[in-house]
């Protein structure tokens, strides 16, 4: 269970670091009025989190049933979410709710949107592939099945 919990905690710290590299690039390399570089580093981080969330699942889908990946993903990426808006401003001398509450709140959907998107094309792959976790168990009954000779009826 501690295994579980650590994996899903260096992921959501993963994801919290993939923003603030994004925040303090921002932070260092350009000033407030130059909104277009600062929306093209935001876009790199997000992609850089879809794309990784899909890999992670694409790993873990294959592994372990839907039921514990989704539960330790929607941990981590709870998580991480609660830091990236809430300590990640902090961390370059901003307020988080400064900008005013529909940019806090599109933050949020935004990254919830991001990661869920991650989420679902990692394990529609997986699963398009036949490469996860409930796919490989029925293969695996299947090939069980087709392998016993069958038992002849007494009567």
């Amino acid at each position: 269970m501690r295994q579980r919990w650590r994996t899903a905690g260096g992921l959501a710290g993963a994801l919290f670091v993939a923003n603030m590299v994004a925040r303090l690039i921002i932070w260092l390399g350009f000033d407030d009025t130059d909104t277009t570089a600062a929306d093209r580093v935001s876009l790199g981080m997000f992609v850089v989190i879809g794309v990784g969330l899909a890999a992670v699942t694409f790993v873990w889908s294959r592994r372990r049933p839907a039921a514990e990946w989704g539960a330790d993903i929607a941990a981590a990426v709870g998580v991480a979410l609660a830091l990236t808006v809430l300590v990640g401003p902090l961390l370059v001398g901003r307020n988080p709710f400064g900008d005013g509450a529909g940019t806090f709140f599109a933050q949020i959907w935004l990254y919830a949107a991001v990661t869920g998107v991650g989420v679902l094309l990692g394990y529609l792959l997986a699963v398009a592939l036949g490469l996860d976790h409930r796919s490989q168990a029925l293969k695996r009954y299947a090939e069980s099945r087709a392998a016993k000779p069958q038992k002849p009826v007494r009567r």
